[in-house]
């Protein structure tokens, strides 16, 4: 075996570990939702995924980009707000939305994401080939069989969790195209420290909250805020420097099984035969939209 294969499975394994990660987050989640209500949850662990990343920021010595002068540092601040603003919005949606699903559902759903990004490219003028569109069509097929129960319209959470998928894929978008002007780290920190203060502001407007309900829900919390924002940020950005992004977009969409997994493990989430077909067929969707990447440019 070849060093530069070696990292790449060795980048594949850790991107796996992240999925798997980002999967039980829902679990956390869907916990969560029975103690606090959206936005105190969200704002407390982003809070703590920015807090995880904070020495990291501190050790590191150089940036991509000098923020020193006002032009470099309005428009730096111009990035991060827009992409704290736009993972506000997704979050607030898919946490929303899980307190009205399972958390197996809201991992497939929102694993939509890597099919919407090729569709939002087309706003911006970009082709869309046939296999992207043989994707789509599988994966509204089992978006169907996941949620419909025989009625065409989507649950209110299965709903929810699909406008965060718009929102998630804007975001990738947004990240695609600042993650070259600015430091990844700094990028990822500010961001979470703004969607924090945006979701804490709805939290102490909108809703109540005791700080007994924090307590109960402190192992979401800690998993969701160090682990999947904190850790799993962290882990990708690593894993990524050495593997595919077609791969990595392959790997990370695994999350679904995951959250199934994990549904079914620790909140005793039982899917039907049609929902999980409807699963596979999301899953088989998510991954043809990749390969079109991978046969244009091979891995390693």
């Amino acid at each position: 075996m070849t060093f530069s294969k070696a990292r790449t499975i060795k980048s594949d394994l850790i991107l796996l570990l992240t999925a798997a990660i980002w999967g039980f987050a829902f679990v956390a989640q869907r916990a969560g939702t029975e103690f606090l209500g959206p936005f105190i949850f969200n704002g407390i662990r982003f809070a703590i995924g920015s807090l995880w990343l904070l020495p990291f920021i501190l050790l590191k010595k150089r940036t991509k980009a000098s923020v020193k002068s006002a032009g470099i540092k309005r428009s730096f601040g111009k990035s991060v707000i827009l992409l704290g603003a736009v993972l506000f919005i997704a979050a607030s949606f898919q946490q929303i939305g899980v307190a009205y699903t399972t958390a197996g559902k809201a991992g497939f759903i929102t694993g939509l994401y890597v099919i919407i990004v090729p569709f939002l490219a087309i706003l911006l003028r970009k082709k869309t080939g046939l296999l992207t569109w043989v994707s789509a069509a599988l994966a509204l097929t089992g978006l169907y069989l996941l949620s419909m129960n025989g009625h065409w319209i989507l649950q209110k959470g299965d709903l929810l969790v699909l406008i965060s998928a718009f929102f998630w894929a804007i975001h990738v978008m947004v990240i695609d195209y600042q993650v070259d002007r600015w430091e990844p780290l700094f990028l990822a920190f500010w961001q979470f420290l703004i969607c924090s203060l945006l979701s804490l502001s709805f939290g102490f407007i909108f809703e109540t909250y005791q700080w007994e309900a924090i307590y109960q829900a402190a192992i979401p919390i800690l998993y969701t805020g160090l682990f999947s924002v904190g850790i799993g940020y962290t882990l990708q950005i690593v894993a990524q420097r050495e593997a595919h992004p077609a791969h990595a977009a392959i790997i990370m969409s695994l999350e679904g099984v995951f959250a199934v997994i994990g549904g079914w493990i620790i909140l005793a989430e039982l899917l039907m035969m049609r929902e999980l077909l409807g699963c596979l067929l999301m899953l088989v969707g998510m991954l043809l939209s990749q390969i079109h990447f991978i046969r244009k440019k091979p891995a390693g």
